[in-house]
Formats: structure tokens, C-alpha cells, sequence
């Protein structure tokens, strides 16, 4: 009763119209359609697009000449680890050699070492007669420095390798400390197993002759195809003949494309119409989400994606982990003429904001656009957050000089298509079916190159720390 009671005196003691009948002929006010995927999308925003008419671009570049400075990949069964035959080739004594039956016979001699944090895989001053191969784990190559102290001259991780010159060369000393950073797995081969099998195969031991014997191509630093010409001469010397030689078959880089197909029924285009455009706000959205994979396809295809395009001469690692700014500065080492910028997750960055400010350095930030962006050195960081973050938290971070006229890293697209709604970007109405719902085919055509290699540079194996 004492419930009835208040509820009345409420209602007497009420003198206006109240707000929820007051609604019912309020006009609300609307946004359009949200979407929590739209990123800032600064890679699609600071590379130099190129107009692709063909729907392809051809890279041609001046001959080089590769010397065998890939990665070996291992197949694993439990607890072990060998090679895979094939994958030996990599070993520039063994580059071009693919009798896999021989190559199957040399994985299988290689034996595992499992070493722990700050142990020695291989001594300064020792004899350098193993070949070694890193399976899983960082190791740290340090030398002896200038002024007596330690130097830090390299870093190795998974599929890289040392001493593969022991195979072919005269016997000497190693010349640096190789020393375990993390947990590593690493294989071995001495060079006397090695020798028992080229002493049994007539076609091993012929290779490894003619690899020896072989006169050293001449070659610019960055392993091009020299050219020969003279300079600070007097007098009347015979002046070198030269031509620049091109690689024989150029890469060509087909424009890929993202598609979906865009469904509306009439009734809705037609009645509920107003005040926004029913076609037009799906139409955007769906462009949003196109544009969003493209860049994801730009980072991370296999066939044109920047971080599987890098040279693997230009990946680095992380000394010690987390990005720290002699990491950067390694980056800036390998992209020194004119680079452009950097691109990290937004973990990363945080990262190295923390390693910044462990250290006592407070990089300035630069304004790009508008916008304040950390920096390193004076060269933006933008965030992306299409950069994979593997289960164990690491991601990369990639530096990059952009532009055709700088021999940079450059996007591709095709322009002036029929019912394009952006550039690279098309909606083509297909048809209304039976059911009265009309489709629309939307379509996002693109790429990207890398004109020469040291145009991208990445850093690897960056731990962003752990999710709180």
C-alpha cells in the first residue's frame, strides 16, 4: 500500500510534460555509422604511390651477384633437430650443389648442442674448424674492441650461420667470441666429418675444388657488378673499357587486389533512407574495411608484403630483447641515405619508450602532418598495427627511405578505373535479383616494391614485454 501511495503523490506532484512521452516527438539526433577497426593507416598515407597503367611494374636493377648469405630452415621431430638437405645450399660452398642424396647424407652428421644464457658456442683464439648452425635462440659474435674492451660486432639467430668458411678455406683461428644471449639450440660440423664425405663423392669434392679455385667476381660493396674505371691518373694511361650489366630477369610486381561484394535491399535503399544514405554509409564502411586489409597485405603478404621483401642482409636483431636505441641506430646503419621513417605496432614504440626512458634519453618528437610523432634521430615512428605480435611477443620494427627518385620502397595502384569512388578503389553495381536486394562489386587494386635493397631494413625479434 505504501508503494500505490508514493507512486500517486508522484504523479500529483508532477506539473510538466515528462521526458520519456516529450521523445516521442523529439527529433533524434544521429552519427553515422561507427567503426572501431578504421586505424590511422599511416603506411597507406606516407608511401609514394605509383601509377601502374599495365597493372604491373617491372623492377630492373644493375646485375649482383648473390654469395650464399640466406638462412637454413630445420625440421624438428620432438626434441630434435636437423637440417633440411636441401636448405644446405645456403652455405656458399655448397650454393648451386643439389645432389640431395649426398646433402641428405651431410644433415644427418651434424649433431645438437643445447647451450644456456652467457655460455660460449665458439673462443676467440681457437681453432676455427666447425661449421655452425643456429636452430632456435640468439647468439652475440663480440670481439676484441679498439681500446682493449669488449665489442658487440654482430648478432645471430635462427637460421643463421658461422665458420662455413672452414670447409673451403686454410685453417685458421676464430676471430671473435660467439656467445649464447638467450637459451640456444645450435648444430655442428666439424670439418673432418665434412672431408670423410667429400672423400667419398667425387662430385662433393669437384664442387668444393671449383668454389675454391673460382677467380672473385669484381663487385661493388653493395655485390653489384662492378664497373671498371680509373681515377687521380696523369698523363695519357689506357683507359678502361666498361658497360653496366642488368640483372636478366628483372622482378615484376602484378597488382594485387581485395574484393567483396556488397548487398542492399531496395527497400531499405528506398524507405529508410533519411537523413543518411543507406547505400553510401555501407559503401563507406566497406571501403574502411578494404582499405584496412590493404595495408595488412602491404606488411605482411609472402609474395609483395614489406617484411617478407626485406633483404635478409638488411634484417637485424635485438642485442638484448627489448628495442633499445642502439638497436635504432643499427636500423639507421642499414637505411642511411635519406630514410623516411619508421613503422612499429604501437607495442613496440611503447617499448622503446620505456628503453628511452630506462636510459635517460628523451627523443624529441617531430610534427608530421599535424600530428606530434615520437622520432629517433630525427625520423618519425609511426604506429601499425598490422605488424604481427607473435604468441611469445616479439613483433619487428622497419625502417624505410620511400620515393622512385630515392630508390626507396614505393605503393602501386591503377587510377582514372571506371566507378572509382577513390583512387585504386572502385564500387561497380552488379545487378538487383530476384529477392530484390542489389550487389556491388567493391575492389581495391594494389602493391608495393622495394626499388634496391637497402631501401628496408628490419629489426627483428623485438620483445614488446607482457600484456597486462
Amino acid at each position: 500500500m505504501s508503494s500505490v501511495t508514493e507512486q500517486q503523490t508522484d504523479q500529483q506532484q508532477q506539473q510538466s510534460l515528462g521526458t520519456a512521452a516529450a521523445r516521442n516527438l523529439a527529433t533524434t539526433t544521429k552519427s553515422v555509422p561507427q567503426m572501431q577497426g578504421i586505424s590511422s593507416r599511416w603506411l597507406l598515407k606516407l608511401l609514394p604511390w605509383v601509377q601502374c597503367s599495365g597493372g604491373a611494374y617491372r623492377v630492373n636493377r644493375r646485375l649482383a651477384y648473390t654469395v650464399g648469405d640466406g638462412r637454413i630452415e630445420f625440421v624438428q621431430t620432438g626434441a630434435d633437430v636437423r637440417p633440411i638437405p636441401l636448405e644446405l645450399g645456403e652455405l656458399p660452398v655448397l650454393r648451386g650443389y643439389e645432389d640431395e642424396e649426398v646433402l641428405g647424407d651431410l644433415a644427418g652428421r651434424f649433431e645438437q648442442h643445447e647451450y644456456e644464457p652467457g655460455e660460449v658456442v665458439a673462443a676467440e683464439g681457437r681453432p676455427a674448424d666447425t661449421v655452425v648452425l643456429i636452430a632456435h635462440g640468439k647468439l652475440a659474435k663480440v670481439g676484441r674492441g679498439e681500446y682493449g674492451g669488449e665489442a658487440v660486432q654482430g648478432v645471430l639467430a635462427d637460421g643463421d650461420f658461422f665458420g662455413h668458411d672452414a670447409l673451403h678455406a686454410d685453417a685458421h683461428d676464430w676471430p671473435y667470441t660467439v656467445r649464447a644471449v638467450t637459451a640456444a639450440t645450435v648444430l655442428t660440423l666439424s670439418v673432418a666429418r665434412f672431408q670423410e664425405l667429400a672423400d667419398r663423392s667425387d662430385e662433393l669434392r669437384a664442387h668444393v675444388a671449383a668454389f675454391r679455385d673460382a677467380p672473385p667476381k669484381a663487385a661493388s660493396e653493395e655485390g653489384e657488378a662492378e664497373i671498371a674505371m680509373v681515377a687521380g691518373h696523369e698523363g695519357e694511361p689506357a683507359l678502361p673499357g666498361t658497360f653496366v650489366d642488368y640483372e636478366p630477369e628483372p622482378r615484376e610486381y602484378e597488382l594485387s587486389v581485395a574484393q567483396t561484394v556488397l548487398r542492399v535491399h531496395t527497400r531499405v535503399a528506398d524507405l529508410f533512407n533519411d537523413p543518411m544514405d543507406q547505400v553510401q554509409q555501407q559503401l563507406r564502411l566497406t571501403t574502411e574495411a578494404l582499405r584496412e586489409r590493404q595495408e595488412h597485405e602491404l606488411v605482411n603478404n609472402r609474395d609483395f608484403g614489406l617484411l617478407a621483401n626485406a633483404d635478409l642482409r638488411q634484417r637485424v636483431h635485438t642485442r638484448s630483447g627489448p628495442p633499445t636505441p642502439d638497436d635504432m641506430d643499427e636500423l639507421l646503419t642499414l637505411v642511411w641515405k635519406e630514410p623516411a621513417f619508421f613503422l612499429a605496432h604501437p607495442r613496440a614504440i611503447a617499448a622503446f619508450g620505456r628503453e628511452c626512458s630506462r636510459q635517460g634519453v628523451y627523443p624529441e618528437p617531430v610534427e608530421v602532418q599535424g600530428h606530434h610523432i615520437p622520432a629517433w634521430r630525427g625520423v618519425p615512428i609511426f604506429p601499425c598495427n598490422k605488424i604481427p605480435v607473435s604468441e611469445t611477443r616479439t613483433s619487428s620494427i622497419m625502417l624505410m627511405r620511400t620515393g622512385e627518385e630515392a630508390q626507396g620502397v614505393i605503393g602501386l595502384h591503377r587510377t582514372g578505373l571506371k566507378d572509382e569512388v577513390q583512387p585504386g578503389l572502385v564500387a561497380r553495381f552488379m545487378n538487383i535479383d530476384e529477392k530484390a536486394i542489389m550487389s556491388y562489386l567493391v575492389s581495391a587494386y594494389y602493391s608495393a616494391a622495394v626499388l634496391v635493397p637497402d631501401a628496408l631494413a628490419v629489426l627483428e625479434s623485438v620483445e614488446i614485454g607482457v600484456a597486462q
